[in-house]
């Protein structure tokens, strides 16, 4: 998971949702990548989250932005801008060499199952990531008519059927994603993106062009998302059909703006019970830690 100042409420509302319904919370341990230029240092946000949870098993690596910065093309929304989104690019290089294996949580998530179930998924040989995939989603809109219309380009998806995954929850197979060397093949349809607007939205469409069509499906529940609604508007949402392990406001409303704003989605109510840091104390704590520093 990322861990920044601007989500750090989502976050810990997250990691708070995965250890109140695990099953085994203790033996749950957490990789959060931090920016390197956070307003709030690394080293502040290490204390932040110790300070809601003493006991919690994790550790924080840093990302330095400048790395991708030059790779990010703009998006429909500002927020899909930011380097941070693209960390999970870089989870084979940047996560200790003995991490094999990761589940891979957006902050605006909460889990309302055992999160043990979703860790036991089994990866079919050659599937580097599992996802839950949405086939009835129209595909075509995630890419330009310039990429649709460019043979050299659309041919990718040739040899395979892809569907739309949402990249907010993924249970991702390092081993086989630093031997495929993933993170470069994901930075080459970025570069190409530079040079010609292939899509539109931010850190999304590079991870469709290299998994789509070759991804473990993971069962729907696991990610109930689009309760933030779309990424204009952030209009409210109702749940999809059927059961329920992982609620995800993707999109643009999240649940402590509106919820703060007193202008709260029904949805939102859901995310409330986790809730565990207010934004004032965040930022009061943040900025005392800095000038300890």
């Amino acid at each position: 998971m990322t861990l920044d100042s601007g989500y750090l409420r989502g976050s810990i509302a997250a990691v708070h949702s995965v250890l109140r319904h695990s099953s085994c919370p203790e033996s749950v341990f957490f990789h959060f990548v931090a920016a390197e230029l956070e307003p709030a240092s690394p080293g502040v946000l290490n204390r932040l989250v110790r300070s809601v949870f003493p006991s919690l098993n994790f550790k924080v690596y840093i990302f330095p932005e400048d790395s991708v910065t030059n790779l990010i093309s703009s998006s429909i929304r500002q927020a899909l801008e930011n380097p941070l989104n693209y960390a999970r690019n870089y989870l084979g290089d940047r996560l200790d060499p003995c991490v094999d294996r990761v589940i891979y949580l957006d902050s605006d998530v909460v889990v309302v199952d055992d999160v043990r179930k979703l860790w036991r998924v089994s990866l079919a040989e050659g599937r580097v990531i599992g996802a839950p995939e949405y086939c009835h989603a129209n595909f075509t809109k995630y890419f330009t008519d310039e990429f649709w219309n460019d043979p050299d380009l659309s041919r990718v998806f040739a040899s395979r059927t892809p569907c739309y995954f949402n990249t907010g929850v993924m249970v991702m197979d390092l081993v086989r994603w630093r031997e495929g060397n993933f993170s470069k093949r994901i930075e080459n349809w970025m570069e190409l993106q530079r040079k010609k607007r292939i899509y539109e939205l931010g850190s999304l469409p590079p991870f469709l062009l290299v998994f789509a069509g070759n991804v473990e499906a993971i069962d729907h529940r696991w990610n109930q998302h689009g309760l933030g609604g779309d990424n204009v508007n952030g209009v409210c949402r109702s749940l999809h059909p059927g059961p329920v392990s992982l609620l995800h406001w993707s999109g643009k409303g999240k649940p402590w703006v509106r919820l703060d704003d007193k202008s709260p989605c029904p949805l939102d109510r859901l995310w409330e019970p986790y809730d565990l840091y207010k934004p004032n104390h965040v930022v009061t704590t943040a900025r005392t830690s800095v000038v300890k520093d």
